[in-house]
């Protein structure tokens, strides 16, 4: 393989990472399948991971990471009220959930297996950084429609994480759009009933 920056090489083996874990799931992600996929040997893994665990510690962050840049912006076309942009904004998290769903999927497994191995830092991490997600998400949501949340913040975006994230475990067993589509509009519902106008 040509001679690249590390940090490319890193790159290449996170992507890697993450085509063998949405398709051969977790339980087939090693560090030889990764240096494979990513077509380099796999002393070039060692050479930019101290492990495979600090490589799934790699792509849960990348993910929330990923996440974060999408909810400090909500959807508010125009002159959009509260309800609307409450709801187009939650569908927009939904569909980064559906499509493709198996990176979905793959979450789901890594954070099974971080609270199964005892590394509840991982889990821990990545949830904080969902909850502090959903809050910017919050904020950002009340100054374009200039309300004032009535309930805690903090508290509204862990509903929002626990309503997404169990909405989402479920749709994946039966992928029942309609009855998911019912419950994201409850979860609207909810957080519209907890504003005041400014």
């Amino acid at each position: 393989m040509a001679r690249i920056a590390v940090e490319d090489r890193r790159q290449l083996l996170i992507d890697a990472a993450w085509r063998v874990l949405v398709r051969d799931g977790l339980a087939n992600l090693t560090t030889r399948s990764v240096a494979a996929e990513a077509q380099m040997p796999q002393g070039a893994f060692h050479y930019c991971f101290s492990s495979k665990d600090e490589l799934l510690t790699t792509l849960v962050s990348g993910a929330v990471a990923e996440l974060g840049e999408h909810s400090a912006h909500p959807v508010a076309p125009g002159d959009a009220d509260l309800h609307s942009i409450l709801r187009d904004t939650i569908d927009a998290l939904w569909r980064r959930i559906v499509a493709p769903p198996e990176k979905q999927l793959a979450l789901y497994e890594l954070t099974v297996y971080a609270v199964r191995n005892g590394a509840t830092d991982l889990p821990a991490s990545q949830y904080r950084g969902y909850f502090a997600a959903a809050t910017r998400l919050l904020d950002a949501v009340a100054d374009a429609a200039e309300v004032t949340w009535t309930a805690p913040t903090d508290s509204l975006a862990r509903l929002i994480v626990s309503v997404i994230d169990g909405v989402g475990l479920t749709w994946l067993t039966d992928h029942d759009d309609e009855a998911a589509q019912r419950v994201l509009a409850l979860l609207v519902s909810q957080l519209e009933s907890s504003a005041i106008n400014r």
